[in-house]
């Protein structure tokens, strides 16, 4: 059989692949041939000085990509700003909850209503303010709720501006009871400003993932 068959079938041993001579034939061949085996030698020193040469130097490039970094990156500042605001907003919330809480707590322990009113109807009265409580509570806790909670809200508070300016017109409250309904409206204002950043969040989300 010709050198260049057994030649073929040591380079396929050499990388591993599939010979098309029998290794038995292919040992007895290059034990018999000085030629195949110093070709054999020279060839395998080639493949292992291509395997071990060493890396081409390449320029240290991470001073140049850092310096043209921006020093801080587009709407990191306005994205600040707006975790800032949104955390200000359920504090506030937080604190309006903790309010209506105290509200609520005086009729429901000690059935104590406002204008002597009776037993039971100051525990609606406090069943009610605990209700609306626990509302921006959750809201506080959960801004995303927010905008679940606001039609209760504004509807409850709505009414409620309606009749109390009606029962302070015919005097059937009192100006200090109805200033205590501010706290309501409070809690009404700071509840639609969450809803709508996080609608107007939402939105800019799904427009950022449409231009994607």
């Amino acid at each position: 059989m010709h050198c260049d068959v057994y030649r073929e079938a040591a380079s396929a041993r050499m990388d591993g692949e599939g010979s098309p001579v029998p290794a038995s034939a292919l040992d007895a061949h290059l034990a018999g041939c000085p030629a195949c085996t110093g070709w054999l030698a020279a060839a395998g020193l080639v493949t292992r000085r291509a395997r071990l040469a060493p890396a081409p130097a390449v320029p240290d490039l991470t001073a140049a990509v850092l310096g043209a970094l921006p020093a801080r990156l587009p709407g990191a500042a306005a994205a600040a700003r707006s975790r800032l605001v949104t955390t200000a907003l359920r504090l506030l919330l937080l604190a309006v909850g903790v309010a209506q809480v105290g509200l609520a707590t005086p009729s429901l322990v000690f059935g104590e209503g406002a204008m002597s009113a009776p037993v039971h109807m100051a525990h609606e009265t406090g069943a009610w303010n605990l209700g609306l409580a626990v509302a921006f509570l959750a809201c506080a806790a959960a801004p995303r709720l927010a905008a679940g909670a606001l039609p209760f809200l504004a509807t409850f508070t709505g009414v409620l501006t309606v009749m109390t300016v009606t029962d302070l017109g015919a005097g059937h409250v009192t100006a200090d009871r109805a200033t205590g309904h501010l706290l309501l409206l409070a809690g009404l204002v700071v509840t639609a400003v969450l809803a709508w950043r996080g609608r107007r969040r939402r939105a800019v989300g799904a427009g950022f993932r449409v231009l994607a």
